[in-house]
């Protein structure tokens, strides 16, 4: 039997070429040699200061993005359509150290930005997060779960709440996941290549994958490549990198060696590598804008598609939770 894959993705939006080349891209990859399941995860977009409106507006848009650049329908659930989740995180909430929880770095950040956005509030949910995510993961007993090194973390603590369960209940019930890395592109802004390539930074801060080809060329026309500070020799300059690290994502191998051979030898035009990084992204794009208009054409067929497949995905996460629930102590009812 194929080994199984979980990942996840909140519904921020417009999705970007940081987010397609560093998890997206991925996804798609790891289809063919694994069984996948790929949630939307909208109960987590509400941890931070959101529009109910915009929260159903940007999951089915996360959606159409997500199939129009490969991602098998199939594979595809929406998070608050299997609220098994949600049940499964409260019982582990009670096998998770508050400690553990409370170490957390990205609470930090995240807590900052929320105070910012709302006048001071933190939500519960943000703190408590990391939990959920443990249930999303656990919930189909994923095998593995493709990560960043800043995730590691909320992995361990997935395995730590897994690894308490089993001993609490005198079984080893759920294998505990391993980490999957893959060669993922670190992309960076075009207008500050010292910072990732973000939405919450603003919007020049960011390329669309499905924008027009005219901004697309802009933005990576106006790409800062060097920015003023004395580079080590024989060391290239972050916005430098970062077009060359966009080609290479693109698949544009031969641009790519070509341009790397004139920046060798010290003759590399900056407009030159702009164009051929412009290039590669308009294809992409152009690629992925007509497979989701086909997919906006059929817009009700497409979600009942996802309601269906959502469906599919969460008779797994009933099995697991009338299983968790035995071994609990809990009640049980017929499904």
């Amino acid at each position: 039997m194929k080994k199984s894959v979980l990942s996840c993705i909140q519904p921020t939006g417009d999705m970007h070429f940081g987010n397609y080349f560093g998890a997206v891209q991925n996804w798609v990859r790891l289809q063919d040699e694994y069984t996948c399941r790929y949630g939307v995860v909208d109960y987590h977009a509400m941890t931070m200061p959101y529009s109910p409106k915009k929260l159903r507006e940007n999951t089915w848009e996360l959606i159409f993005n997500l199939l129009a650049t490969g991602v098998k329908a199939e594979n595809l659930f929406i998070q608050s359509l299997v609220p098994e989740h949600s049940e499964l995180a409260w019982i582990f909430n009670c096998f998770a150290s508050f400690g553990q929880v409370s170490r957390m770095t990205q609470f930090k950040d995240k807590s900052q930005q929320s105070e910012e956005k709302s006048g001071g509030f933190i939500s519960v949910g943000l703190f408590d997060y990391p939990v959920l995510q443990a249930a999303d993961i656990l919930i189909y007993r994923a095998d593995y779960v493709p990560v960043g090194k800043d995730q590691e973390q909320h992995l361990e603590l997935t395995r730590n709440i897994a690894q308490r369960f089993n001993n609490v209940v005198g079984k080893e019930y759920f294998v505990l996941p391993e980490p999957l890395f893959t060669e993922t592109p670190n992309i960076r802004s075009t207008a500050d290549p010292d910072r990732k390539m973000s939405k919450s930074a603003g919007e020049k801060h960011y390329i669309s994958v499905f924008a027009e080809e005219a901004k697309i060329r802009k933005q990576v026309r106006s790409a800062v490549t060097d920015t003023g500070q004395p580079a080590e020799e024989g060391v290239m300059s972050p916005g430098v990198a970062n077009l060359f690290e966009l080609l290479k994502a693109a698949g544009a191998k031969e641009a790519h060696s070509r341009l790397m051979k004139d920046y060798e030898a010290g003759s590399l035009r900056y407009v030159d590598l702009k164009d051929a990084v412009a290039d590669a992204l308009v294809a992409l794009s152009n690629e992925f804008r007509n497979k989701k208009a086909e997919l906006l054409a059929d817009k009700k067929a497409v979600k009942e598609q996802i309601k269906a497949s959502s469906a599919a995905i969460r008779k797994e996460a009933q099995q697991t939770m009338k299983e968790v629930k035995e071994l609990s102590g809990l009640l049980n009812v017929r499904f």
